[in-house]
């Protein structure tokens, strides 16, 4: 299964709850934190409502 690289840019401070929840979802909880997920549709549902706040790459 193909793999994405998730990295947090930016800080959750001052964001609504649900965002820095789903940070923690994604395994992220620090700046320039980085986590490979399996690309599964709920793993981009999550990317797509913290887009502003990571940075993602795809992996082979």
């Amino acid at each position: 299964m193909p793999k994405v690289r998730v990295t947090q840019i930016h800080s959750p401070i001052g964001r609504k709850p649900g965002q820095k929840e789903t940070l923690i979802g994604l395994g992220l909880n620090k700046m320039w934190r980085s986590r490979e997920l399996e690309d599964t549709p709920s793993a981009r549902g999550m990317i797509r409502k913290v887009a502003h706040l990571i940075k993602v790459e795809e992996l082979s």
